[in-house]
């Protein structure tokens, strides 16, 4: 099973994933471990798009759950791959309630989805992303052309009620 894990931050795409990746004994990328180095620095594009590529190498033929948009990162390659597409599609205040809760809950540390070394924060930048830089009219085009091009293989996701009855339905 190869399961795509794509939406907006904060949706919860992260712990959607760790729970599909347990539920179906696959492993599990979270592209914002890839995307940052401790310390809240940025790895290469080329680093980036390497390790994207030897993961989906190397577990091509057990599977994997991918969670993150990244599209320079074989975007479309694991959306062509995928058995499954899940779009976490929760409205920007949903979201921003949940980095904060988020924050809450790991403030000082590092979540088990995000690099070591880069301690849970909220500050204005990722308000920003969260409430607009990461819902540009680009992003939001792209997330309707997948829904467009694999319309069979896409379940949307809009809130935290269609949220648990998914899970109840995958027995997560």
């Amino acid at each position: 099973m190869k399961i795509a894990v794509i939406g907006y931050s904060g949706s919860g795409k992260s712990t959607l994933s760790r729970k599909l990746a347990q539920k179906y004994g696959v492993p599990v990328l979270h592209l914002d471990r890839v995307h940052w180095l401790p310390g809240w620095q940025m790895r290469t594009r080329e680093e980036k798009t390497a390790i994207v590529g030897e993961f989906l190498e190397a577990h091509d033929a057990d599977g994997w759950v991918i969670d993150g948009n990244y599209s320079k990162q074989h975007f479309d390659r694991r959306m062509s791959e995928a058995d499954r597409i899940i779009f976490m599609n929760f409205n920007r205040f949903t979201c921003l309630h949940r980095i904060i809760k988020r924050y809450k809950t790991y403030k000082g540390q590092s979540r088990p989805d995000m690099g070591e070394g880069c301690e849970e924060k909220v500050d204005a930048e990722f308000v920003k992303w969260v409430l607009w830089k990461g819902r540009t009219k680009n992003t939001k085009q792209k997330f309707k052309d997948v829904m467009n091009k694999y319309p069979q293989k896409v379940t949307v996701i809009k809130n935290q009620r269609r949220l648990d009855a998914f899970e109840q339905r995958e027995g997560l």
